[in-house]
């Protein structure tokens, strides 16, 4: 029994220090640099990290950099398609398990930003980010195809995030944080823009999206109603892009029935643009596209929703520009809004 004893112990010993060796040390050397090839920090490292700011840093405040003043930019070379985790993607995102094998159907729009969920943890966790991690809140976000996303599957491509614009407003700090996606070639594919709002104590039970009213949907507008089932946030949380390892502390209390669990944002923008593929067609949102959203009301779930879309000016080309709302089913309460415009155009 004794020798039995200590071959565990000395086997757990072993596991910790390779846990840690692989988990802490590794990481930590990998943060040296701010341009990595394939090998990331791993997200047990990163969310360490991110708990350990959130519990010494307060939201909705500006905080000064804690090392030399430099950009806050990451930058991944040699990134290969996940392709499991885009049939994961596609599944739960309304496009259909078998989406990435049907002709003549590009790879979601949304799809490059769930590829650089570990760079926006490292850019979140960053010494010199200047915003507490925790509680930020998605309020509008931009993207641009400049070419079919379908680029990124002939081989290795780069992609990087990094921290734009931080503005004091009234309800907090917002800050622009960009992500790209450039191809094998070097040519730009994929940009988005995501505004985040980290709130200050004064407007924690204030509504946080302060949007502008809604766009009026004329009579012809297109109205579907979709269901948001219990396990959104399940299915979500490892590859929607949340970026909040408090998303996975709320799944114990959805397992016993609270509603406290929200869809996150880009499952919203996800579905929405599935919806409108399928009833206009692929070609209204084939490269090059833009696609502007403003999120308003968290969407518990599970629940259901309407969606509605309109082509804008009443011109029935699915070439024209679109817009779309997403609304709770039955009632007034808005939770997106957002627009869809062919060619190239600044975000």
């Amino acid at each position: 029994m004794g020798n039995a004893h200590t071959s565990v112990v000395a086997a757990l010993s072993v596991s910790c220090v390779y846990l840690v060796y692989v988990h802490i040390y590794c990481s930590h050397k990998l943060l040296k640099t701010n341009v990595l090839n394939e090998r990331l920090p791993s997200f047990v490292f990163l969310y360490i990290k991110y708990v350990t700011k959130a519990l010494t840093r307060r939201t909705g405040y500006l905080h000064t950099a804690t090392t030399r003043k430099r950009d806050v930019v990451y930058t991944a070379l040699n990134c290969r398609l996940d392709a499991p985790l885009l049939r994961r993607f596609c599944n739960a995102a309304g496009y259909g398990w078998d989406y990435p094998d049907t002709e003549y159907r590009d790879i979601p729009m949304c799809f490059p930003e769930a590829l650089c969920r570990r760079l926006m943890l490292m850019v979140l966790t960053d010494a010199n980010f200047r915003l507490s991690p925790a509680g930020l809140f998605r309020v509008r976000q931009s993207l641009k195809t400049l070419q079919p996303v379908d680029e990124l599957k002939k081989g290795p491509f780069v992609l990087q995030v990094r921290v734009q614009e931080y503005r004091q407003i009234d309800a907090g700090v917002e800050v622009d944080i960009g992500l790209c996606a450039t191809s094998r070639t070097g040519c730009p594919v994929w940009e988005s823009v995501l505004t985040l709002l980290s709130k200050n104590a004064d407007c924690l039970h204030k509504n946080a999206h302060e949007c502008q009213p809604d766009e009026p949907a004329p009579e012809n507008v297109k109205q579907i109603e979709v269901r948001v089932p219990g396990t959104t946030g399940l299915q979500c949380v490892w590859f929607f892009s949340g970026y909040s390892p408090y998303r996975l502390l709320s799944l114990a209390a959805r397992l016993f029935g609270s509603r406290s669990q929200t869809a996150p944002s880009l499952w919203m923008l996800s579905v929405c643009l599935a919806e409108i593929e399928k009833h206009k067609g692929v070609g209204v949102i084939t490269a090059p596209t833009n696609v502007t959203a403003q999120f308003k009301e968290p969407l518990l779930v599970p629940g259901r929703v309407t969606i509605k879309f309109w082509v804008k000016n009443g011109d029935q080309s699915c070439a024209q520009d679109l817009s779309f709302h997403m609304q709770q089913h039955g009632s007034n309460t808005s939770h997106m809004m957002g627009s869809i415009s062919r060619g190239l155009t600044n975000l």
